[in-house]
């Protein structure tokens, strides 16, 4: 194969999932060395020859945020002195992604800046899923592939068969992608209109649409500290709806989020497992998903260079 063998390489950011990613390609995951010296600063040696190989390093870069994103670049950086013959980044949560303009003055535009930090230790292409923001596919130099977890949450809920469903959106923004969830659904949309009052809380202001007597599935990309999760969850319970579910493919939950959701009207929330799950696991309300099949799927598109337009399909199954 022109590409040379593959291998999958992982930093500490999510081993578990890299592992079912390798099982469901048939494959190991590569051997390397990635902890810390004595001083802190981050140490990586590559076990393996990668020489004319096509490397595939999956590394989300969640919490520890700034460990988890230099590992990454030094994997990188290691591969690409190791003369690997193109470097793919898997990134299943792209960090730093909520920094993706000038929403004040004099703040930087970190998604960009991790852009050019991932291109220049030498990345041939990116892959990720459910990026914040789509403009971030364009703050790259090299090709990015940005999937969706909609199938996997769509195959989910169909499942579930629950009557008199309506897919929200939690604020304006996400329309485009609550519309996709409604129509694979065959539900109606709704609206939260928010405002935000803080980095950590949100005042609701009303429902755009008719969720009376309804079954709400709240779809969004993350979830960090909930607080905009459970106002909008209250706020379509005062609005009459029944149960409150919702679909949420990053599962940060920082602060007090766990808290938050475990006294909230959330009845279940679904995840995926872009972020280590197994805190999430232990939380009755919280349903975790994996994400292995469909990023293996597209790394042997990519390795084979083959369209990854097929995952996007409706009918796709893992």
């Amino acid at each position: 194969m022109k590409n040379g063998q593959m291998l999958l390489f992982s930093g500490n950011g999510n081993k578990k999932l890299a592992e079912e990613i390798a099982k469901a390609l048939g494959v190991k995951v590569s051997p390397a060395i990635v902890n810390k010296f004595s001083e802190g600063e981050t140490r990586v040696k590559i076990k393996q020859d990668a020489r004319g190989k096509d490397v595939f390093i999956i590394q989300p870069t969640s919490p520890p945020v700034n460990d988890n994103l230099m590992e990454l670049l030094i994997l990188i950086d290691a591969l690409r002195r190791a003369s690997a013959r193109r470097i793919t980044a898997v990134l299943p949560f792209y960090g730093y992604a909520r920094q993706d303009r000038k929403d004040q003055p004099r703040v930087p535009i970190t998604a960009k800046l991790v852009a050019n930090l991932i291109t220049t230790s030498g990345a041939d292409r990116v892959l990720t899923i459910d990026l914040h923001a789509g403009q971030i596919q364009g703050f790259f130099d090299i090709p990015l592939d940005n999937l969706y977890a909609i199938n996997v949450f769509v195959d989910y809920f169909l499942k579930k068969k629950i009557k008199d469903a309506v897919v929200i959106s939690p604020d304006v923004g996400g329309i485009k992608m609550a519309r996709a969830y409604a129509k694979r659904l065959k539900t109606n949309l709704a609206i939260v209109d928010k405002r935000r009052l803080n980095d950590t809380n949100t005042e609701v202001m009303h429902i755009m649409g008719e969720v009376k007597q309804k079954n709400v599935i709240i779809v969004d990309d993350i979830v960090a500290t909930a607080g905009s999760l459970v106002e909008a969850a209250s706020a379509l319970k005062k609005e009459g709806a029944k149960d409150v579910y919702a679909a949420i493919a990053h599962a940060v939950l920082s602060g007090p989020a766990i808290e938050r959701i475990q006294k909230s009207e959330i009845k279940e929330l679904v995840v995926t497992n872009t972020i280590p799950a197994e805190k999430a696991k232990r939380i009755p309300k919280i349903k975790v998903l994996s994400i292995a099949g469909l990023l293996g799927e597209a790394i042997m598109r990519i390795h084979k260079e083959r369209s990854i337009s097929a995952l996007f399909d409706k009918d796709f199954k893992f």
